[in-house]
């Protein structure tokens, strides 16, 4: 039983690094871009908010950005388990939701989104004291987002 423990420990302390959520958790800010049905790009000033719980195994977030003409809210609620992710999401200004599906490792969060008209990916990658979010939709005005963000 004695060896038995260490390895459950060893286990369980490698799937909690596997899973970002708590790494996220808390408020951030940055820039990036935002690229429209038609080609015209804006750049964009962005808040993130990121609320890990059930510990560790939920994530709420809500991205806020604006640009000169378009403003981004979208939010989503995700839960992992075992590499996978899935969940819901809605973007406010563009009255577009649905379903997210993907998978999670440490530094990455990679996920397929789908609903009412819209596909798309949306990626968190995460570095150090930063990370960024990469958006990709068809089927909406909102073609791309990129942005970075830092720690408020």
């Amino acid at each position: 039983m004695i060896a038995v423990a260490p390895l459950f420990a060893l286990v369980s302390s490698a799937a909690r690094a596997e899973n970002p959520f708590t790494t996220l958790n808390g408020t951030w800010s940055g820039a990036g871009q935002i690229k429209l049905e038609g080609g015209s790009s804006e750049s964009l000033k962005c808040r993130a908010y990121y609320n890990a719980k059930d510990d560790g195994n939920g994530l709420g977030l809500a991205i806020r950005c604006a640009s000169a003409s378009n403003k981004i809210e979208l939010r989503a609620n995700l839960t992992y388990a075992g590499g996978k992710i899935s969940g819901d999401w809605e973007e406010r200004q563009f009255n577009a939701g649905g379903s997210v599906t993907g998978q999670a490792s440490g530094s990455r969060i990679s996920l397929a989104i789908t609903g009412g008209g819209v596909n798309g990916s949306l990626t968190v990658a995460l570095n150090g004291a930063s990370h960024s979010v990469s958006i990709q939709t068809t089927g909406i005005g909102l073609r791309a987002v990129n942005i970075n963000l830092s720690r408020s």
